[in-house]
């Protein structure tokens, strides 16, 4: 052990002195920071000003679904667009991604279980979510690449508060969300500690908390995204996803 430590030392020293250390970003290409969570679990309506822009009920409690393994991308990833949709949508999200095993959680020491934020594009093929599969949400949800997940995971000490954060999403480059995470109809603790009755959160399981208004589908009349858009996510003290439809 105190050998294998010694040599790490002596690399790492060397790799500085050669200047070569640090690398120019147009040389990186940054991957998913959770590249195989256990869980990708989501929150519906969860924003105050989403739910009026549908004219629909502000919801009493959570309500969850899920994305399979298969959706997760980078933050520079192309996103797939399916040949069986044509309703394919944005939706910028804030991302907890969990630090800690937990079950039966309580609200008020939800964040000891909570590791840090990232941002996602909750990708949705609004045909097959609304329309298709009896109503249920999942295979709209959870087509390949439609979850990129970047730039990095911000640890929740540098976010001291992350019911106060600005977020958007531009789709070439065009603004179509505008609105800041204060907006939360459940927060943070609520949600972990509302997921936690139900299933054992691990480390690197993510929830999604949810979209604001100005999805495509809920406009007029609607949009929706073609191949060849680039669809930007950003989230204040977090960053930003660039991906293209291909």
């Amino acid at each position: 052990m105190f050998i294998c430590l010694f040599v790490y030392l002596v690399c790492s020293l060397s790799a500085l002195q050669s200047g070569q250390h640090v690398l120019p970003r147009d040389q990186i290409t940054l991957t998913s920071p959770v590249p195989n969570p256990g869980k990708v679990i989501c929150v519906g309506m969860n924003y105050k000003d989403h739910c009026l822009e549908q004219n629909a009920p502000i919801p009493e409690e959570p309500i969850f679904f899920s994305k399979f393994g298969n959706t997760i991308a980078g933050p520079e990833d192309d996103i797939i667009h399916p040949e069986n949709s044509d309703k394919v949508d944005w939706e910028v999200e804030m991302v907890v991604v969990i630090g800690k095993q937990g079950k039966d959680i309580k609200e008020e020491a939800a964040f000891d279980y909570v590791a840090g934020y990232t941002v996602a594009d909750d990708v949705s093929a609004r045909d097959w979510q609304m329309k298709r599969n009896g109503g249920q949400w999942l295979l709209g949800k959870t087509f390949d690449t439609f979850c990129p997940l970047g730039p990095a995971i911000v640890t929740k000490d540098e976010i001291p508060d992350p019911h106060a954060l600005g977020l958007r999403c531009r789709v070439n480059g065009k603004t179509v969300q505008d609105s800041s995470t204060e907006q939360l109809v459940f927060k943070v603790p609520t949600l972990v500690a509302w997921i936690s009755r139900i299933v054992t959160l691990c480390p690197g399981d993510v929830i999604l908390t949810g979209t604001p208004p100005g999805v495509g589908v809920f406009r007029k009349p609607p949009v929706f995204l073609k191949r060849g858009d680039v669809v930007e996510c950003e989230i204040d003290g977090i960053g930003t996803i660039r991906n293209k439809l291909v």
